[in-house]
């Protein structure tokens, strides 16, 4: 009986492989699904809210997207000033709030649409540079940052979206000298731009892919002017409604930050090598096939050197009070390890056009590059949030990469390359996994505090930001101004230990009266600076995601002495 079971097994299995290569964007769509399906019932965290609060402005007041106040930053601002994103990603949640509602599982699942148009326009744009499209799809869906990235209702995703399909129009039209197809690519640029700053880096990327394939000028550089005019046209009209275009207050803040921050060139550059290795995880999973014995050691040699120069830097590693100990030495194991991965990355950009030479390395060069450049040298934090606009270009230098070196053992290689995207996936479903369990625990941690104090008189306030403060929010809590505080003798004051902006009181101000703990992730986390992770900012620690023991989400619950001030503030 077992032979005609296996049998059967086999056929079903072949059935499914034959329709998938029969209707590979249909299939790939459903994977997508599949993939970020558990995740839907995920609660907001970290910037989640500032969209949210926006799209509800934009429901009300649809052309005043940023007309409301917020205490983001310790004390109330107004959202032009507390934000640093334009408005377009707001405006979606709006429109699918609109038809779905506001919970968790409904707009996650709006979400869904630019997560699955990332992987067909990845799919489409490498059907054009490299022979194994899939793969490349699939290398692009398993990275442990498209996957966290596309659980959250933030920007990111959907002007990536409009990033790919901005440069399949863009390569497809240059191909054709099509004048639609390249002013479609425009449009899209500009839609990307507008949803995330960063969208704007596509301009120069597509005229230098343009001028390399032409090498002359061209009616394409008229296409470019439209996203060009439509920034323009934000600044001024941001300028006229806030009194400050928007544009420009973010490169201010951007250039200010990284001031404050303080890190050298190198640990930013090493910061950024983890970052990449462990945001875009198949690039040391497939370096044994991508790269000889010989390069490994090479690569392996470079990040332990730059680890350690960084790491014997006095407060090169601040975060809350710096890593030490057995936490330290784990952290510098793993920083090495996804530096390698990270160089290995940044290689495959390099060989590709050292080996090539053509149209298409130069672009995934320059992408992969400039994305780097930017996301260690210029913004002033790295985060696996702006990484994530290279994560196309590397899986298609992946397939690129991994064709090229096709031995005769074709199935052994099929099989290693297999076992690379099921490693790949693996990985990228428990780092998502512990980002979701740390979210949970973030809003766990709010509605036991609110239930415990919320009642209680003669005034109950609350510190911090992110996922804790929309719980609190919702459930009618009051932030606490730390310019402006009316806190009175008596008051409870809650502040949650793994948070911003928050201003501890001094034992002369406040009497700890309990902490409440709530678990979230165990041994795996994105974001703990007891543990270097610091997925959303490196301020948090060198690693996007780090191994080790995580500490709860913790709460302490303060009652009010006097009205003297609080001692510190981060």
């Amino acid at each position: 009986m077992a032979a005609p079971t296996s049998l059967s097994r086999g056929t079903l299995w072949d059935k499914i492989r034959c329709r998938a290569a029969a209707h590979p964007n249909f299939a790939l769509a459903l994977l997508v699904i599949a993939a970020l399906g558990p995740f839907l019932a995920k609660p907001f965290n970290i910037d989640d809210p500032l969209f949210i609060w926006a799209a509800h402005q934009i429901q009300a007041h649809p052309f005043d997207p940023y007309g409301f106040a917020v205490n983001w930053y310790g004390s109330v601002t107004p959202m032009w000033l507390a934000t640093e994103n334009p408005p377009l990603a707001a405006y979606f949640i709006a429109l699918a709030a609109g038809v779905v509602g506001w919970s968790e599982p409904a707009l996650h699942a709006a979400f869904l649409l630019p997560a699955v148009a990332v992987i067909l326009g990845t799919y489409r744009l490498a059907g054009r540079f490299c022979d194994s499209p899939v793969l490349a799809a699939l290398a692009t869906l398993f990275t442990p940052v498209f996957w966290v990235s596309s659980t959250t209702v933030m920007c990111d995703v959907l002007m990536l979206a409009f990033w790919i399909w901005a440069v399949v129009l863009w390569v497809e039209g240059m191909e054709r000298e099509n004048i639609r197809l390249l002013a479609g690519a425009g449009l899209l640029i500009a839609l990307a731009a507008l949803t995330k700053y960063y969208g704007a880096c596509l301009i120069p990327l597509l005229a230098a892919y343009a001028l390399i394939d032409k090498r002359r000028p061209g009616r394409w550089m008229l296409c470019l002017l439209i996203p060009l005019v439509a920034l323009v046209a934000y600044q001024w009209l941001t300028g006229e409604g806030y009194g400050q275009g928007m544009l420009t207050k973010a490169v201010g803040f951007t250039s200010a930050s990284r001031k404050i921050v303080g890190y050298s060139h190198l640990a930013s550059g090493l910061t950024g090598l983890s970052f990449v290795g462990g945001c875009l995880a198949a690039g040391v999973i497939f370096a044994p096939l991508l790269w000889r014995a010989r390069a490994l050691i090479f690569f392996a040699a470079g990040a332990i050197v730059i680890t350690l120069a960084v790491f014997f830097q006095k407060g090169m590693l601040r975060v809350n009070g710096p890593l030490e100990g057995a936490a330290r030495m784990f952290a510098e194991t793993q920083t090495v390890f996804w530096a390698v991965g990270g160089i290995s990355v940044l290689a495959l950009a390099i060989v590709d056009v050292a080996k090539r030479r053509d149209r298409a390395s130069w672009l995934l060069a320059l992408w992969v590059l400039g994305t780097f450049f930017f996301a260690a040298g210029i913004n002033w934090t790295v985060n696996g949030r702006s990484l994530l606009p290279m994560a196309p270009a590397v899986g298609i230098l992946l397939a690129r990469q991994l064709g090229r070196k096709i031995p005769a053992g074709r199935e052994i290689w099929t099989r290693g390359v297999a076992a690379g995207l099921c490693t790949s996936a693996v990985l990228g479903f428990f780092v998502t996994q512990s980002d979701f369990l740390l979210a949970l625990a973030v809003r766990q941690s709010a509605r036991a505090t609110f239930a415990r104090y919320g009642g209680d008189p003669p005034a109950f306030w609350y510190q911090g930001h992110w996922g804790f403060q929309y719980y609190m929010d919702l459930m009618g809590a009051a932030a606490l101004d730390l310019k402006q505080p009316v806190i009175q003798p008596g008051d409870t004051v809650v502040m949650p230990v793994h948070n911003t902006y928050i201003s501890q009181p001094g034992p002369e101000a406040a009497d700890v009266r309990e902490v409440i703990s709530v678990p979230g992730p165990r041994w795996l986390t994105t974001w703990n600076e007891g543990v270097g992770a610091g997925f959303y900012s490196s301020v948090q620690g060198p690693l996007p995601f780090a191994f080790g023991r995580v500490p709860p989400e913790e709460v302490v619950v303060y009652r009010w002495k006097s009205a003297a001030a609080s001692s510190s503030k981060h």
